[in-house]
């Protein structure tokens, strides 16, 4: 008999990775949805096998029902306090009464048990979720990726294409962890299906230092790169603070202008060590230079 699981969160891009992952790997695969969700999202995931189950989240008996029979439960949930702690503590709570024996939050993110509270706000949303977690008899199991990958499409300071210039914190030679979506996505599945997983694993597709990016991002035909300090770490929390303060708006905001500046300074604060990518030997690791050049 196939083990099922539990897909919360996965009408979102990680969440239909995860769920594509699973199908792939054999699993069955409930999706939880909201009512209401955009029908096409709907035929997607059922595209890929999956069960899709319409569920109203505040709705303690019907979120333990869509449940129910699950092996694994896995959260690609993605929001503030509301989702975060709120949603995930309803659904950690339904898991409980369905008898589900394991849990995956949805924390894919820096390793927040490396850094201080009050460093990152969002990171400070899974570690008071943690606390309700760790009190319950659920075998839990967190995915610690760095930063996804992707971002560094988006002309952030690290990688800036605009500017053509590598910025970086304190230290050039740092290295900075990076997992894509897809990578990210297929280990969860592979962890979701794993009985004796760690209460922690910690992954990275890649792992390049800025001085190794510059000539990362030339390698990948992208012209040439210059090298640039843009302070140290203490500068950069620092400002961090300075910017928050000037955006009280930001804090309903998922990536408020400092929230984007907090995930740049946890990238060169924290390193995932030792990696844990041998766990699954069939699975593939995307290259960084095969990544930059798609």
């Amino acid at each position: 008999m196939k083990p099922l699981i539990i897909v919360a969160g996965a009408t979102g891009d990680l969440g239909g990775r995860i769920v594509a992952a699973l199908c792939q790997r054999g699993a069955s695969v409930r999706a939880l949805v909201r009512p209401g969700t955009d029908s096409a999202i709907l035929t997607s995931l059922s595209q890929h096998g999956a069960q899709v189950q319409p569920v109203e989240f505040t709705d303690p008996a019907a979120l333990t029902r869509a449940c129910e029979g699950g092996s694994c439960v896995v959260s690609a949930l993605a929001g503030l306090r509301e989702v975060i702690v709120d949603t995930q503590a309803r659904l950690l709570a339904a898991a409980v009464a369905a008898g589900v024996p394991r849990f995956i939050p949805s924390d894919f993110c820096s390793d927040y048990t490396q850094q201080l509270p009050g460093t990152n706000r969002n990171f400070d949303l899974r570690r008071e979720f943690q606390t309700q977690l760790e009190q319950t008899p659920v075998a839990a199991t967190s995915i610690l990726n760095g930063a996804f990958a992707e971002v560094l499409t988006y002309n952030i300071p690290l990688l800036d294409f605009k500017q053509q210039q590598v910025g970086y914190w304190e230290d050039a030679d740092w290295k900075i962890d990076f997992t894509t979506k897809d990578d990210t996505a297929a280990y969860t599945a592979a962890a979701a299906l794993d009985p004796d997983t760690p209460r922690f694993l910690r992954i990275a597709s890649f792992q390049p230092s800025p001085r190794e990016l510059v000539m990362l991002a030339e390698a990948a035909g992208r012209g040439r790169f210059e090298l640039v300090r843009l302070g140290s770490r203490h500068e950069l929390a620092t400002r961090v603070q300075q910017v928050r303060a000037a955006n009280p708006a930001g804090e309903q905001q998922l990536y408020a202008d400092w929230q984007q500046m907090q995930y740049l300074l946890s990238m060169f604060s924290v390193q995932n060590q030792p990696l844990d990518n041998a766990r699954y030997p069939d699975l593939t690791w995307t290259p960084f230079l095969s990544f930059l050049t798609a």
